[in-house]
């Protein structure tokens, strides 16, 4: 096999190594994240519920002032209640009183509801104080954990990185720029392997006689189809 297809198939099989290092850093990270966005979730759930609760309090103000004016009302109406002489007054002064009567019960049954909601409110933001405290013991686990295990990745990663670099120092450099051009689009199925007479970058069949130069291995061949470096892999 031409010594440079060789250390192009061994490069590649390098940079695959390498590049798997990158989904499992994700998975690793991401559960910390996961708890980060949770705890960052019932922050802003905390803060939501905080301004309803000042929200309430300022309808609740505006519910008892009302609540006032329309007692303020009954008790006009009670003095005035002296000074009536004819049943007709007397009549619309009691439909009056008994309007106001209703609004009264109505102020108060919203006072009422306003207030359970803040109660409502101050007890889910407790619940939420408490999930936040637990995710924050979560997240120390969760830090202490993924710094172990990227410390490890790290350091595996760290002996495939220097086991390439003192490989792509044997490697003319024009091919190596060759390998790099077609990694650039075909990521790691810049070499592929044939097999079958096909090529397992695209999957397409090649002719009898690029099929043959692959066999010989006597130079650099690339699949017609989609461009990558192709070798013969064992059945």
């Amino acid at each position: 096999m031409n010594k440079h297809l060789k250390q192009l198939i061994e490069l590649s099989d390098l940079d695959k190594s390498i590049d798997e290092f990158i989904p499992e850093e994700e998975r690793i990270n991401g559960a910390l994240n996961d708890l980060v966005a949770e705890r960052e979730k019932a922050s802003r759930q905390i803060d939501e519920l905080e301004n309803l609760i000042v929200d309430t309090s300022y309808k609740i103000d505006k519910q008892e002032t009302a609540l006032v004016e329309h007692r303020d009302k009954i008790a006009r109406h009670e003095s005035k209640s002296e000074s009536l002489k004819t049943e007709r007054e007397i009549k619309a002064l009691g439909i009056e009183q008994d309007i106001a009567k209703e609004q009264i019960n109505f102020i108060n049954d919203e006072i009422e509801r306003l207030q359970k909601s803040q109660e409502d409110s101050r007890a889910k933001i407790a619940d939420l104080k408490s999930r936040i405290a637990a995710i924050e013991n979560d997240i120390k686990q969760a830090k202490s954990e993924s710094k172990e295990a990227l410390a490890s990745l790290a350091d595996r990663k760290e002996v495939l990185l220097a086991n390439r670099a003192k490989l792509v120092e044997d490697i003319p450099q024009k091919v190596f720029a060759f390998y790099e051009k077609i990694r650039r689009w075909a990521g790691n199925r810049a070499v592929a392997p044939v097999k079958k007479q096909a090529c397992y970058s695209c999957f397409m069949k090649i002719s009898d006689k690029v099929y043959g130069e692959v066999i010989a291995s006597s130079e650099i061949v690339t699949c017609p189809n989609c461009g990558c470096i192709l070798y013969v892999a064992q059945e």
